[in-house]
């Protein structure tokens, strides 16, 4: 499993917004620009990112994006989400008709685990503690 080049993306600009002074919009060309995001791509994210409430934006002369919530109440989880969708290293780790070989599959356990392992970790983890890092 790997996270798409778009949620990276994301989680890149959202940490731009994170440490941008909350007062003010940021200009989308600046986040590209800073983050090596192709403009086009960039756009694509901010509206996902707009559609599921992560972001706010507002267009003009003092036009841009900005976080819709503090930093520390938007995880990276909800980021991921937001572009990936839900989180599955495999198949057999959603329902248990999924799995070919169902309850008798040893490694099933394994990979459900690992999986919660992964979601929980990016639940835990918001964009206040690269802040605190970063200073």
């Amino acid at each position: 499993m790997q996270i798409t080049r778009q949620a990276d993306y994301a989680l890149q600009a959202m940490l731009y917004l994170a440490r941008h002074d909350s007062k003010e919009n940021a200009a989308t060309s600046d986040i590209a620009k800073s983050q090596h995001i192709p403009p086009s791509f960039l756009a694509k994210i901010i509206s996902q990112l707009s559609i599921a409430g992560l972001i706010k934006t507002s267009r003009g002369a003092r036009g841009g994006v900005a976080m819709a919530r503090l930093p520390e109440d938007i995880s990276l989880l909800e980021v991921v989400e937001a572009i990936d969708g839900p989180i599955a290293l495999n198949q057999c780790t959603g329902k248990l008709t999924d799995c070919i070989l169902g309850d008798e599959c040893p490694l099933r356990p394994l990979w459900s685990e690992t999986q919660l392992e992964l979601v929980e970790k990016l639940k835990a983890t918001n964009f206040a503690q690269f802040i605190k890092v970063s200073h």
